[in-house]
């Protein structure tokens, strides 16, 4: 079996409207549909069609559920932990963007 780099498609090729079903994102990011509902009970995913028998999420999803897992894997962290990294990271990013337009 190839690695999971050669199996999945980077998550830069999916636009931000792009819809994707739980397998999917599963499947994009190598782990088990359970894990991603813990990501959206603990707040780190989103879902768009959440009324819907079955989950949606946006293309954004894709990187954001990736880089929660490389925070979680790489650095040991929680997912509350994560949860709380990726909102600071947003706000840091928010800030940044503040700054460059001079507001």
């Amino acid at each position: 079996m190839p690695p999971i780099e050669e199996r999945t498609p980077p998550a830069g090729i999916f636009e931000e409207y792009a819809i994707l079903s739980i397998q999917d994102l599963s499947r994009m990011c190598a782990v088990d549909e359970r894990h991603i509902v813990q990501l959206v009970e603990e707040g780190v995913l989103s879902v768009v069609d959440a009324d819907k028998a079955e989950w949606h999420f946006t293309g954004t999803a894709l990187r954001r559920a990736r880089l929660a897992l490389r925070l979680e894997q790489d650095l040991e962290i929680n997912l509350a932990g994560v949860a709380l990294a990726l909102e600071l990271m947003e706000e840091i990013e928010q800030l940044r963007r503040q700054m460059r337009l001079g507001l």
